[in-house]
């Protein structure tokens, strides 16, 4: 697999994203995916949000989230199905304002790959908006796919012989977020200036059609559940 990052100008608030992806991306071959920050696509859309007062990013938070609560070090949300810190509001890079999620992140990748498709006379051709998660216990954060189009976003080993010839019974791969987490750590998550990514030689299932819930789980059947209850508050 190839990555590589794109460094642009600094996108600016409500400017339209399409063209300034194709000017940065002059050609793209066939079975390319191409991988957009979710911070231009919000600004885009000009989800901004200016700081108020104090209480502003938690009303902001309260708007975007099915779920708040308070921890030591920040607010736990969950947002379309995602855990994430504080309903993935960003300050960051954000000049003085407050930049929330895109308002649907699977509906912008199906448009932008439709309109690439044609624009560089390809079929298959995959797009990621990504943003930055952390995991439970595991320090700092990585790249995640809020929204994706042009691919499976999992891959199904159940069923399947494993090298000794036993059948799978549980294993999938998460394909977008494998693939976000990679382009974001070579997109960066600083100063670097670089929103843009193209993904080649990947080992993925091309598909017109994706299924916007298929990497959630309920939060009832979360293996991981049953853990946090019982952890003790030193680990």
């Amino acid at each position: 697999m190839i990555i590589k990052s794109i460094k642009t100008r600094v996108f600016k608030e409500g400017k339209i994203l399409l063209p300034f992806i194709t000017r940065y991306i002059k050609n793209l071959p066939e079975r390319s995916v191409i991988v957009v920050t979710s911070k231009i696509v919000s600004l885009s859309e000009r989800r901004t949000a200016v700081i108020e007062n104090v209480n502003t990013k938690l009303k902001l938070m309260r708007k975007e989230s099915e779920l708040v609560i308070p921890t030591r070090y920040a607010w736990l949300t969950v947002k379309d199905g995602m855990a994430m810190s504080s309903a993935g509001i960003d300050e960051s890079n954000a000049n003085g304002k407050l930049i929330l999620l895109p308002k649907n992140s699977f509906k912008t990748a199906h448009f932008l790959r439709k309109e690439l498709q044609k624009k560089y006379g390809v079929k298959e051709l995959g797009v990621i908006v990504t943003d930055s998660r952390s995991t439970p216990l595991r320090a700092a954060a990585m790249g995640a796919a809020i929204g994706y189009a042009g691919f499976r976003g999992l891959k199904d080993y159940r069923g399947k012989l494993d090298i000794f010839g036993r059948k799978f019974k549980f294993s999938r791969v998460n394909v977008a977020d494998s693939l976000a987490i990679a382009a974001v750590l070579v997109m960066g998550e600083g100063n670097e200036q670089q929103p843009l990514a193209v993904i080649q030689k990947a080992s993925i299932e091309f598909c017109d059609k994706v299924h916007p819930r298929e990497l959630r789980i309920n939060a009832a059947d979360d293996m991981y559940r049953p853990l946090f209850s019982r952890l003790p508050k030193s680990i």
